[in-house]
This record gives C-alpha cells, structure tokens and sequence, in this order.
C-alpha cells in the first residue's frame, strides 16, 4: 500500500503541476502525507519542521547567495536534521497523552520548504492538502477503506 500510495502521490502531483501549474510540496510529498492524515500531529510536526526550514533558509539567504541546488540541498538538509532531532530526542512531556510524535519522511520537511520559497506558502499548502486528500480517496476506494490503523 505504501509503495500504491507514493505511485499515486506522483501521478496527482503530475496533474496538478500540469493542469494548474502548481506544485504539491514536491512529487513524492502528498504521496507521504496521504498516509499520515490519520495522524494529524505528525503533518502538524512536519509543518512546523517545513517552516523552521522555510525560516532559516529565508534568513540565510539575506547574507548568502542561495538559489537552485544550493537551495534544495540546505533544505533537505536542514529538514534532514531536525526530524531527526525530533525523531531522537522527541517530544516526550511535551505533548498530552501517549501520543508518538514523529515526524514524515526524512526528506519531506525540506522538500515542502524549498516549495514554500520557491511558489509561496498557500499555493504549496492548499495544493499538498488537496493531492493529499485525492490520493487518501482513491486509497480508501481501492483499498476498500484498510487504511487507518
């Protein structure tokens, strides 16, 4: 399922890129996302991630030169570090309940930063949210709702 949903996450990020010339946080991004949406705190970890990323890189470049690959790079990179901060040290006492608190992906927070910079933060989050979500339906629809869990 997780390799149907990354498949499917490429193809409606095609589509949206093709038909309405927007992307959705980066090709694999609602791919991911669409599995997560159950999880509501682990996207919000990610989004949080993505617009630390988003900050940094946006500070940093008032001081340095950096567009295209330099970008990318700093992105993925910096997004790489603090879900990995967040996956080893956590949020233990911070967060009510038993609730794991992760975040998606190693990649995904930087990918969705380098989206915001280069497109702007709506276009990229209402886009992500939307193919996330298509993707989730045609999931359940194959999938006869097996999903959650």
């Amino acid at each position: 399922m997780f390799e149907v949903s990354i498949g499917l996450g490429v193809l409606i990020s095609l589509f949206f890129l093709e038909t309405f010339g927007v992307a959705a946080g980066g090709i694999v991004v609602c791919g991911y996302i669409a599995l997560y949406l159950h999880e509501p705190l682990t996207i919000i970890v990610t989004l949080v991630i993505s617009f630390l990323v988003f900050g940094i890189v946006k500070i940093l470049g008032m001081f340095m030169f950096i567009y295209g690959r330099r970008r990318m790079v700093i992105s993925v990179l910096l997004g790489f570090i603090f879900g990995w901060m967040v996956r080893s040290f956590g949020l233990v006492g911070y967060i009510p309940g038993d609730q794991v608190v992760h975040v998606i992906g190693y990649i995904i927070p930087g990918l969705i930063a380098n989206s915001m910079e280069r497109q702007g933060i709506v276009q990229t989050l209402s886009v992500m949210g939307i193919a996330a979500v298509v993707v989730r339906l045609i999931l359940i629809l194959v999938f006869g709702g097996q999903l959650i869990g």
